[in-house]
């Protein structure tokens, strides 16, 4: 196994908005992901906290991008469906250390 030069992006969104996630995502140069559809677990009092609305049905969308273009990804995904829209999501990064299959 080769050191990796790809990062993995994770991305929490309302229920719905994944292809707005992968539109931003392509915008910047990712060329796909995964969709998995999942439920948070948020307190109540973690929309006081946070002065949101926590909808529980949600999208976990996963991207593996090259390390070079994460920071575009990542603007790019808060600016189309971060933390005060409608998808109210959050997004973060964690490095590929080795991986097998991405080239």
């Amino acid at each position: 196994m080769a050191e990796s030069k790809f990062e993995m992006i994770f991305c929490i969104v309302n229920a719905g908005f994944s292809g707005e996630v992968m539109d931003a995502a392509r915008a910047v140069g990712a060329t796909g992901g995964t969709i998995i559809h999942a439920r948070g677990t948020a307190k109540k009092d973690a929309e006081e906290t946070f002065k949101i609305t926590i909808s529980p049905e949600k999208d976990l969308v996963i991207l593996a991008v090259h390390k070079d273009i994460k920071d575009e990804v990542l603007k790019a995904i808060y600016n189309e469906v971060g933390l005060g829209t409608d998808g109210n999501g959050v997004a973060f990064s964690l490095p590929i250390i080795n991986a097998v299959g991405i080239k």
